[in-house]
């Protein structure tokens, strides 16, 4: 049926405790004028930054819901897949994907931070995210997550303008059209998002200021605004612009009031900042 706003099927966990995935994405999407339609990988109490989470696995749910959406005859604009509880959820995300060709292909290969994979996450699941990647128009890896997938060392954490350069090409050889990788420290002291667009064989950069804390789900966050500043017809130049902006903000306030990191930021206090859809040009040539 024909989609009176962009509909995004978003394939991630579904956590209670702790802003990421999917009570990330819904909130964001939805006060951007996008509709989201979830489809959860996993349940769980809180994040695994939580010790001892309660998870529940829904890889047989997967297929179940598509099987459905395909007799309903519904269509997506978007397709966009996060975290993932077991290897066979990568062969249902290939399938979600091949049901949807005209659909905006975006993956976020979350498989870890801060030089190490999440406990979750199987040496033969991270290398499988391959895959994914491969049939991706657009990937939002953070520095750990893009270093895994070329199989360079993960710790590394300054990059020089050529190095981030030759990270986001490299990758962007593995098949996706489009490459962002998130919290990058440059040389010269830059903290920023950098951002490839092969068909036109242009690098971006936005940079940020930096707050010293970490916040669980954040990039979560910056992915779902990049996808829905996209959707609604902005360069991805712009569009990184909108996310680095979001992001700068909520992570801004969440530090004033000495949260736990854990919690990720307050982002119910900014989603207005994404209606009010402001005109920003902060973004550069990397």
């Amino acid at each position: 049926m024909k989609n009176v706003l962009n509909k995004v099927a978003a394939i991630h966990d579904l956590s209670g405790i702790g802003r990421c995935s999917l009570t990330v994405i819904i909130p964001i999407l939805s006060a951007m004028g996008i509709q989201v339609c979830p489809v959860p990988t996993a349940v769980l109490s809180a994040h695994t930054g939580f010790a001892d989470s309660e998870i529940k696995d829904l890889t047989d749910y997967i297929p179940r819901a598509l099987g459905h959406y395909k007799r309903l005859g519904e269509d997506f604009d978007c397709v966009y897949s996060g975290f993932l509880a077991s290897n066979e959820q990568i062969d249902h995300c290939l399938d979600f994907f091949a049901s949807f060709p005209h659909a905006l292909k975006v993956v976020d290969p979350v498989m870890g931070d801060n030089g190490k994979p999440y406990r979750t996450y199987t040496k033969e699941l991270c290398s499988r995210m391959g895959e994914l990647v491969a049939i991706a128009d657009i990937i939002t890896p953070n520095t750990t997550e893009a270093a895994m997938l070329l199989g360079e060392n993960p710790l590394q954490t300054v990059f020089t303008a050529q190095q981030a350069k030759s990270f986001l090409a490299r990758l962007a050889e593995k098949g996706p059209k489009t490459v962002v990788i998130t919290s990058v420290e440059l040389a010269d002291g830059t903290r920023c998002n950098v951002g490839f667009d092969k068909e036109r064989s242009s690098f971006w950069k936005v940079p940020y200021q930096y707050v010293p804390a970490s916040y669980n789900g954040t990039g979560d966050a910056f992915a779902s605004v990049l996808i829905g500043a996209i959707l609604k017809g902005d360069s991805l130049p712009i569009a990184m612009n909108r996310a680095t902006g979001f992001l700068e903000l909520a992570v801004k306030t969440t530090y004033s009031y000495s949260s736990d990191p854990r919690c990720g930021v307050m982002l119910e206090t900014c989603l207005s900042w994404l209606i009010q859809n402001p005109t920003l040009c902060a973004y550069q040539p990397l």
